[in-house]
């Protein structure tokens, strides 16, 4: 018998999102007890900063340019390979319990096949995964909680935020207190929101394997992801009128807009409503609009449904443990990319390469019966290493066709196993035509992205942070004399180490 893995996603998460990381508002004793006697990293990146791209990174354990995920809306092959079917033919059983969106969601003809077993409330199997069970961030759509909504409480079902307005574009419809976009007032029990669904499929999911089975179970939450609507039972937990700001968010307009034309000129673009650079944020809201109540009130709610992950990770733990099952498990945590949360005077996420959105919480936890001590590593770390750090401790070896690596667990680990840098990459090509290209280098404590040409840049933009000395990476260096040979040898470290895609295949739905 060996080792059991828990992989433990959330969906858009900041890194200050829990107390282990320095977050001083959503209480996360168990994420944080798991970074307590684990090992956290200080610099994990996504090699995507939107969804279906940096899932299928995790999947994978691939780069973009070998998955060909390159935007949302560009589904991963059904033949890819995956670290679920290496863990399988090993004899693990396996799960994915709630988000997947290796797929697209807007699927009204059932193409995708993640789309038709959520359709069918069949449980998989697929991509490997002996068992499916799937949700997304409400009540509607193709996936096994919207079944179990609909079929339980139908009631439930317009209390969620609508996504989606008449024209079938992303709504900013303001609500709560402050009418902060994609804010609504949830009425749902507890109980039935998607959070503790997932929890209890989970538990559900462990009640039917064998004691001495081993296993891979990847539970994925699909919050903090806006819309906001967490169940209006729990909006008490934290007063939004209570919040301090958060660092990131730049209070006088003038010195904020002076921040954001300093940067390419999408920053301010966007700002100013003229410009939308991901289908996600939505696309009449104008985010100069903004107000600091509205980001105390987004952020309160996301705070919120923090609170929510962390006390259902804490229920599946206990039913593990009550099986016999804790000295044998790692757990992973991690989330699949961040959210601005009111950073820059900005939401949500998009082609904007900076903490915000690529600095995320990682915690490995392995199993007691391992050994081995906790330890933080500041060394850069991808979410393309999870896969093979889920065949390491599995005790297969890491395929070829894997590009990561097994994550350090130490800094001394990581120096000696090459841990210098990470890439990151933004494409899009949206409805609209607007078409971006980011490719980002993190190395030595800095930051650099270089822009290729499409609809809004030339080629010769591009941005460079030093997070020691600007942490809120408001100084953009690029065109600074003093840094341009440093700027250029992060260049042509970054296109000595990026994976290029060799065709883009097309997106078959905007998300």
């Amino acid at each position: 018998m060996g080792r059991k893995i828990l992989f433990i996603t959330t969906d858009q998460m900041r890194y200050d999102a829990i107390g282990a990381n320095g977050g001083t508002v959503a209480r996360t004793p168990v994420i944080d007890q798991l970074a307590a006697e684990g090992v956290s990293y200080d610099r994990a990146a996504p090699q995507n900063v939107v969804c279906m791209p940096s899932r299928a990174t995790m999947v994978t354990g691939q780069h973009v340019g070998h998955h060909g995920v390159w935007m949302n809306g560009v589904p991963l092959p059904e033949d890819a390979p995956s670290v679920a079917a290496v863990l399988g033919a090993a004899g693990y059983r396996t799960a994915l319990i709630g988000k997947a969106h290796f797929e697209p969601l807007l699927d009204p003809f059932l193409r995708f096949e993640e789309n038709r077993i959520g359709f069918s409330g069949q449980p998989g199997p697929h991509r490997g995964f002996d068992h499916m069970e799937l949700a997304t961030h409400g009540a509607v759509g193709f996936n096994h909680y919207a079944n179990y909504i609909r079929q339980n409480h139908p009631e439930t079902i317009g209390g969620f935020f609508q996504v989606l307005d008449g024209d079938l574009e992303v709504s900013g419809v303001g609500g709560g207190d402050t009418g902060a976009p994609q804010v609504k007032a949830n009425p749902i029990e507890r109980d039935w929101y998607h959070t503790d669904w997932v929890a209890d499929r989970t538990i559900a999911w462990l009640d039917g394997l064998a004691g001495d089975d081993d296993w891979f179970c990847w539970m994925s939450f699909p919050d903090p992801h806006h819309p906001w609507d967490p169940p209006e039972s729990e909006r008490s937990r934290v007063d939004w009128r209570e919040l301090d700001l958060p660092a990131g968010y730049i209070e006088d307009p003038a010195e904020r807009e002076a921040v954001l034309d300093a940067k390419p000129r999408h920053w301010r673009l966007w700002y100013d409503g003229e410009l939308v650079g991901n289908y996600e944020a939505p696309a009449k809201w104008v985010p100069a609009t903004l107000t600091a109540d509205q980001v105390r009130e987004v952020n309160a709610l996301a705070h919120i449904e923090n609170e929510l992950i962390d006390e259902a990770i804490g229920r599946v733990l206990a039913a593990i443990a009550a099986k016999g099952w804790a000295d044998d498990l790692d757990v992973v945590f991690t989330t699949d990319h961040g959210e601005f949360q009111g950073d820059f005077g900005l939401l949500f996420k998009g082609p904007y390469h900076v903490d915000s959105l690529m600095r995320l919480p990682l915690i490995w936890r392995p199993a007691p019966s391992a050994g081995g001590d906790a330890a933080r590593v500041s060394r850069p770390v991808g979410l393309v290493d999870l896969a093979p750090t889920f065949c390491r401790i599995a005790g297969v070896d890491v395929p070829q066709w894997m590009d990561g690596s097994p994550l350090p667990v130490d800094d001394a680990d990581a120096d000696a196993r090459g841990f210098e840098r990470t890439t990151t990459e933004w494409s899009s090509r949206q409805p609209d035509g607007t078409e971006m290209h980011l490719r980002s280098i993190t190395r030595d404590g800095m930051v650099c992205t270089a822009y290729r040409p499409g609809t809004v840049h030339d080629g010769t933009e591009g941005e460079l942070y030093d997070l020691a000395l600007d942490p809120l990476q408001r100084i953009n260096l690029w065109d600074d004399p003093a840094r341009r040979a440093l700027r250029d040898d992060l260049l042509a470290d970054l296109a000595d180490h990026l994976v290029e895609l060799p065709t883009e295949r097309r997106a078959e739905a905007p998300v």
